[in-house]
């Protein structure tokens, strides 16, 4: 059974769910999404979807959060419906992201909406406080295994980030990225292949 079968299927329990989740005060809810990271397979995909959904997090449907996927700042992340987002993820909306529908981010990705400011020589990097701006995934994209989407970029909706690519520029739309940093290899479509 596919995953949008199942989804359908388990959709009224986990709207009980999130409707009983929040009654819960929303620190006991962000504590409780952490302690549900690292939890596997049906039990803490429906959950973290619940708890999501219980925050105001994601609107939309069938949305799979896998196992040992950090989330940070999520009152600042917005995500549409049939999105996955596959284990050891690490996503900080701290300056706000906002990732489309029918998105598929693979293992070990990094989204960052801040950079850290070094302009001063006088006060260690660490000490110098940190830039945000907003991150946006498009429809229907897919980011590869271990891509990294630094803050302020957009990626246009129907485009590819290879694996291990640098995003820090805009990506449009139906653009393949690739690289460090990132650069367009082609466009989906010109080659029979994509």
């Amino acid at each position: 059974m596919r995953g949008r079968q199942l989804f359908a299927i388990s959709a009224p329990a986990l709207s009980i769910i999130s409707c009983v989740l929040q009654r819960l005060p929303m620190a006991l809810r962000r504590t409780f999404l952490r302690y549900t990271r690292r939890w596997q397979g049906l039990l803490g995909v429906g959950t973290r979807y619940a708890l999501l959904r219980s925050m105001g997090i994601t609107h939309d449907n069938n949305v799979s959060i896998l196992d040992g996927v950090y989330l940070l700042h999520t009152d600042r992340l917005r995500i549409g419906r049939n999105v996955s987002i596959h284990p050891m993820c690490y996503i900080d909306a701290w300056a706000g992201i906002t990732i489309g529908d029918d998105v598929s981010i693979a293992h070990g990705v990094t989204i960052m909406s801040t950079n850290h400011r070094f302009g001063r020589l006088d006060l260690p990097i660490k000490e110098q406080g940190v830039d945000g701006a907003p991150v946006e995934i498009g429809d229907n994209c897919w980011i590869g295994a271990q891509a990294v989407i630094l803050a302020g970029v957009r990626i246009g909706t129907g485009s590819v980030v290879a694996a291990n690519a640098v995003v820090n520029k805009d990506v449009p739309e139906g653009a393949v990225v690739a690289g460090s940093p990132a650069r367009i290899i082609r466009r989906r479509g010109t080659d029979g292949s994509a």
